[in-house]
């Protein structure tokens, strides 16, 4: 295999550098790595929360989460001071395949991270797609019950939408956005924990029912779905893209930009869990709307809070989608573009407006072919998100500190990434095995989505 191209030495090769130059463009503030983050982490998956409780109960439910956020917190802290490491030694990375390239001195490590994030980056750009014209498609059910528009005529308009949305340039130019996203992630949550106590008090409140599956296989199956769904929801896997946005020096940026998002991940993950749990036990949904908006009787919340909470929804599906299209942008105009010339020339401006638009219809397309695209998602969740965010933070940070093999600090990293290790093969397990239960409901281009 060909070696992987080296890592961008002085500020002079960045410069020829368009992907870099354009796309990552390093003018940022901690407080908009905040936002990037936010966005990355906090998103509509939190509304899967009560269905991962599910498969563990109360107690093992709270613990997995706090453990899953301590150690994702941790794992992107030591990435960003490997980043800083590096910086200061005059090798600034941009790019997490080059600074695990870089760091651990292996050509097929650069081609085994890219393959592991484009899988990734576009696999949630597919479902936010796929999820936000699933939303449309609520509302306009809501409003025309016997219409005729089916889900992919909306995964199209989403399409056309994310394609004039794909133009904004630079990852630091979604900031603005971002901070709606931030916003937006907090009302739908609020709208959600007190729809569930609205529904938990009312007298319509549902049976509430605890128990765990019946066999210990069964439960000891769910279990590690579960575990892999939580950390799927945790990931991120472009923390390294996140930290290129910030303008020199970067010294403490990140964890400050890591604070404010764990602010937010500690309100919304623990207060959509803990409500939507306490509410429907182990009869939660995926997504806890549609345990709030049953299809066999009345909605449990007043309807029109109901339609506020999937209008936000959907909404921030477009920022996700824009933020885990970056890699691609960069990828792609590393090749296109010409540094030389101005990022709004002709030279530079139909390129991008061409492969930006073509990658949107790809996503859209196979959002429209794939309804049930989840389910790929826990495999490439179990497969991608736990590498990245759990085992080569820790790996990175040990072969560049090189902390003593004694240590509290070597110690805890290598544990965490033999435990995650084993995770992430069980959770690959279970997770195919629910693909495999689940493949006689699969239909392409269906008008339902999986759940």
């Amino acid at each position: 295999m060909t070696e992987a191209p080296p890592p961008p030495e002085n500020k002079n090769l960045l410069q020829q550098d368009a992907g870099a130059a354009f796309v990552l463009e390093s003018k940022g503030e901690w407080f908009h790595a905040g936002f990037h983050l936010t966005t990355a982490i906090v998103g509509p998956t939190i509304l899967t929360l009560p269905y991962a409780f599910r498969g563990l109960g109360w107690g093992p439910g709270i613990f997995c989460l706090t453990v899953m956020g301590v150690v994702t917190f941790y794992a992107y802290y030591l990435l960003s001071l490997v980043l800083e490491h590096c910086e200061k030694a005059g090798r600034r990375h941009i790019r997490f395949r080059e600074l695990a390239a870089d760091v651990l001195g292996s050509g097929w490590m650069f081609y085994f991270v890219i393959f592991i994030q484009t899988a990734i980056n576009t696999g949630i750009s597919i479902g936010a797609i796929l999820l936000a014209g699933e939303c449309l498609k609520i509302m306009y059910s809501s409003v025309s019950p016997d219409g005729t528009l089916r889900l992919w005529e909306f995964i199209a308009m989403v399409t056309v939408v994310m394609m004039v949305l794909s133009q904004l340039p630079t990852f630091h130019s979604l900031r603005h956005v971002n901070l709606a996203s931030l916003f937006l992630s907090l009302a739908y949550t609020f709208i959600v924990v007190g729809a569930c106590i609205h529904a938990g008090l009312s007298d319509n409140a549902p049976p509430r029912d605890y128990s765990l599956e019946d066999s210990q296989f069964s439960v000891v199956m769910s279990a590690f779905t579960s575990i892999s769904i939580i950390a799927a929801i945790f990931g991120n896997g472009i923390v390294p893209e996140i930290q290129a946005t910030l303008a020199p020096p970067v010294t403490g940026k990140m964890l400050k930009g890591l604070i404010m998002c764990y602010t937010v991940i500690f309100v919304t993950f623990y207060s959509a869990a803990i409500a939507g749990y306490w509410v429907f036990g182990n009869k939660s949904s995926s997504n806890i709307l549609n345990s709030l908006m049953p299809d066999d009787g009345p909605a449990l919340a007043p309807t029109w809070v109901l339609g506020l909470g999937v209008i936000f929804v959907l909404l921030q599906l477009f920022a996700i989608g824009l933020v885990y299209s970056q890699v691609a942008y960069e990828i792609m105009e590393t090749k296109s573009a010409d540094v030389t010339q101005g990022m709004f020339s002709k030279r530079n401006l139909i390129p991008r407006i061409i492969l930006r638009s073509l990658y949107m219809i790809f996503c859209g397309f196979f959002a429209a072919m794939l309804p049930f695209f989840g389910d790929i998602n826990g495999v490439v969740g179990a497969l991608g998100f736990i590498p990245l965010d759990f085992i080569l933070p820790m790996l990175l940070y040990n072969m560049t500190y090189k902390p003593s093999k004694s240590s509290f600090t070597y110690w805890i990293n290598v544990i965490i990434m033999v435990v995650f290790t084993g995770v992430g093969l069980l959770g690959s397990f279970s997770s195919v095995r629910k693909l495999v239960l689940d493949a006689s409901k699969f239909k392409i281009f269906s008008d339902d989505v999986v759940d």
